[in-house]
């Protein structure tokens, strides 16, 4: 079978200028679909019909895969399948045929404003781990920024002096305001351990680890982890918990929704929206727990 994935990876990143998660994403699920074909005997997946789609569900299912990951999985077949009709190797995209389950979406996990700050209290800011720990964290919360979009600033990206900065993901970039107390923390970080341990393979990396390498996105996810348990903090935190605290946060506070959309980055403000459903869902937390005759239920 010959290499699909290098030519469907080439159409998404300069057809559809996809995300770097996307990309992995995408990549990822239509790999195990040619394996999966490849296994049962299928060398083109021109080949394949709706029938044998089913079969491929239902193989997921047997895995024992959610609901969301066999959608996700269907939806990046869908991709992979339209990009050959664009390509002019068929006509026929057979994973459009699949009947789904419909997925319940999970509302986000949302830190309050004290367990921010009790987040943010946790890096040691004396050591050099430290120093640099908060300024991610701060910088974080402050642009609500997605965890690939943070390793992957340069220096440049971030203009101290205008507490302003650059973000850009695929072809598309945006500029985002940077609170005083995160643009300090990074300047700091700059200063007092960046300077000194910045290598030539670190390049122009803004974040890089202690041998002075660009900091991973696994290697960042470690580190929130470490520092929420350090909190004592009992939710289950990810970078993208910071993000979806970011945009909660804005919206309570007055922010319009279009805004928001531009800072966190969405093409479509459907994506934004979910935080308008957390606003109502926490407003109703707080009245049925606060109203004395809500109680009485």
């Amino acid at each position: 079978m010959k290499d699909y994935c290098s030519e469907f990876s080439n159409y998404l990143i300069n057809r559809k200028a996809v995300s770097a998660n996307t990309l992995d994403s995408y990549i990822r699920d239509v790999g195990h679909f040619l394996l999966f074909l490849d296994e049962n005997g299928v060398d083109d997946p021109t080949k394949v019909d709706s029938d044998f789609m089913n079969t491929y569900v239902a193989k997921l299912t047997e895995l024992k895969k959610s609901n969301a990951t066999i959608t996700r999985n269907i939806a990046s077949i869908r991709c992979f399948y339209q990009y050959l009709i664009i390509s002019g190797q068929t006509d026929c995209n057979p994973a459009k045929a699949v009947k789904l389950e419909k997925t319940v979406k999970k509302l986000p996990q949302i830190l309050t404003g004290k367990e921010i700050e009790l987040l943010l209290s946790q890096p040691d800011t004396q050591e050099s781990k430290g120093c640099r720990d908060k300024a991610m964290l701060e910088l974080l919360y402050a642009t609500g920024i997605r965890a690939s979009e943070l390793v992957d600033l340069n220096i440049q990206d971030i203009n101290i002096h205008t507490g302003m900065l650059n973000c850009k993901n695929g072809k598309n970039e945006r500029l985002i305001p940077v609170y005083s107390t995160a643009v300090s923390a990074i300047s700091e970080y700059i200063i007092r351990v960046r300077n000194l341990i910045i290598t030539p393979d670190g390049g122009q990396a803004l974040f890089t680890n202690l041998n002075g390498h660009r900091l991973t996105r696994q290697g960042f996810w470690k580190i929130v982890k470490g520092y929420a348990e350090k909190a004592g903090i009992v939710k289950e935190i990810t970078p993208h918990t910071l993000r979806h605290s970011f945009a909660l946060h804005l919206l309570e506070n007055g922010a319009e929704l279009k805004d928001i959309q531009m800072m966190l980055g969405h093409a479509d403000i459907s994506s934004t929206q979910v935080y308008v459903h957390l606003l109502n869902d926490h407003f109703k937390k707080v009245y049925n727990n606060c109203h004395p005759r809500a109680k009485l239920g």
